[in-house]
């Protein structure tokens, strides 16, 4: 039997960070039936912002740690919202935002950082629709936001 997400982190060392502040008035978690919809979490690690814009003061290997960042804080509210990891049946959707120079062409390797982790933990559940979006500004210069979208098993 393949092991449980749970499991998983344990047994590749991960602990999953503290949660952050929310930055404004909004749930950072909201479930609808068997989806659960994830605000978006902005690139950070030991309680400060991964700040920067790509392609200028950030390179394409900062990014894909910064999403990575972003992919542990949501799973660490997946856990709080949830219980458990392990009552996730599918991610669905992650929407991956780069602060990035105009005309940065490689927002979707950034975003892998955050995919590759998925997968590493969920296997084949983890793989998952998804969107990759250099953008202007990021709140707080952060250099990453991630937001997503999860199938939870039925009761």
């Amino acid at each position: 039997m393949a092991a449980s997400a749970e499991e998983k982190l344990k047994a590749l060392g991960i602990v999953l960070p503290s949660l952050p502040g929310r930055g404004g008035n909004y749930l950072p978690a909201k479930t609808a039936g068997n989806i659960v919809y994830l605000a978006g979490v902005i690139s950070m690690r030991g309680g400060e912002v991964v700040a920067g814009t790509a392609g200028a003061d950030r390179t394409i290997e900062e990014g894909y740690a910064a999403a990575r960042a972003c992919a542990l804080t949501q799973l660490a509210v997946l856990r709080q919202h949830l219980g458990s990891l392990d009552a996730v049946k599918n991610l669905v959707g992650v929407n991956g935002y780069v602060n990035a120079v105009a005309g940065f062409p490689d927002s979707p390797k950034v975003i892998n950082g955050a995919s590759d982790l998925f997968i590493e933990i969920f296997g084949d559940a983890g793989r998952h629709v998804r969107a990759a979006i250099g953008v202007s500004a990021l709140p707080r210069n952060a250099l990453v936001e991630l937001q997503m979208t999860v199938e939870i098993r039925g009761n």
